[in-house]
């Protein structure tokens, strides 16, 4: 396992991002806020570029391989919204870009992906490695592997969300209970509890996942790393990971308020409720933290609490179908 980033890592990474990312602002509705008796703060990174955090991530990382072997190419695996945030990084740095993605990823993510210049290179989530078969592509193109998840890079890009929530809640004098945090191999997870670890070390963080795929309060619970029994079955493709990584479980594992674990129903009734009350689109997984609020999985109790709607690349048939629940769904 390579070393761990820490807090000055996530600082380093703010100022490659700065201008490059988006700096998503902290929204407050009031109908939210009266729906579950506290008071909740939205990171909407539904706005940053390729419409989700990944962006910051893969743009830290990428820096940082140009700026030790200028004109390596890259090589990344992802569901979706890593490989868009990665071939965005790597157009930007005018570098060659393959991505590996599962057949069964959203069309949208995999037209975005080759809209933004990479080559894709597809497999079946259920007979093939993905790791294995970005390896290969690595080894004979010489090119450098970016993960999703587990790189100190990565995390470190990631956890700019979390630096940017602090940071804006500090300019305006408010003192957070708890960051909700949606989670699939925990990158983001982590980023934000580094940032929570330089700037607020008081503020809880909680690690939001779906149903079927909750590793990371599995491995919570136990103490080591778990392993999700499927890999595929829940809307929340942006959360299918199979498992925490070794770095961000390093993080993750001793400092994790906890785990929540929220329904694929409750996924789309949040993305409703985001889309007729937020006014913002917002995919499955990227709602977990919103649901988890609005299904009760977590109470607020005259909280403030930040969640980060983390990605809204969303398949306009799943948009569909969240918008024509009942309204008492």
């Amino acid at each position: 396992m390579s070393k761990a980033p820490d807090f000055n890592d996530v600082k380093a990474a703010n100022k490659r991002l700065a201008g490059q990312a988006v700096h998503t602002p902290l929204l407050e509705n009031e109908t939210l806020n009266a729906r579950v008796g506290g008071r909740v703060l939205i990171k909407p990174e539904t706005l940053q570029r390729t419409g989700t955090f990944k962006f910051r991530g893969a743009y830290n990382r990428i820096s940082q391989i140009q700026e030790e072997n200028p004109g390596t190419p890259i090589v990344a695996f992802s569901s979706g919204n890593h490989a868009q945030g990665v071939a965005a990084a790597a157009r930007m740095h005018g570098v060659e870009c393959v991505i590996v993605m599962p057949t069964d990823a959203p069309q949208i993510k995999l037209d975005r992906t080759r809209a933004h210049g990479a080559e894709v290179v597809t497999y079946d989530r259920k007979d093939g490695n993905r790791d294995e078969i970005a390896s290969e592509i690595a080894k004979t193109r010489g090119a450098a592997l970016v993960p999703p998840y587990d790189d100190a890079g990565v995390i470190a890009g990631q956890g700019t969300v979390g630096y940017e929530i602090l940071q804006d809640c500090a300019a305006q004098d408010i003192e957070l209970d708890a960051i909700l945090v949606p989670c699939g191999g925990g990158g983001l997870t982590a980023g934000t509890v580094l940032a929570v670890q330089g700037l607020a070390p008081g503020v809880s963080v909680y690690a939001v996942e779906p149903e079927g795929f909750d590793d990371t309060m599995r491995s919570l619970a136990s103490g080591s790393i778990e392993q999700n029994a499927i890999l595929t079955g829940s809307i929340c493709d942006a959360l299918l990971s199979p498992s925490p990584g070794d770095i961000t479980f390093s993080i993750n594992g001793p400092a994790l308020a906890g785990g929540l674990v929220i329904s694929d129903a409750a996924a789309l009734a949040a993305i409703r409720f985001a889309a007729e009350e937020l006014k913002l689109v917002v995919e499955p997984g990227g709602a977990a933290a919103l649901a988890a609020l609005l299904s009760g999985v977590y109470s607020l109790e005259d909280k403030t609490v930040a969640i980060i709607l983390s990605g809204g690349n969303i398949d306009p048939a799943i948009l569909i179908q969240a918008l024509e629940l009942n309204s008492d769904a």
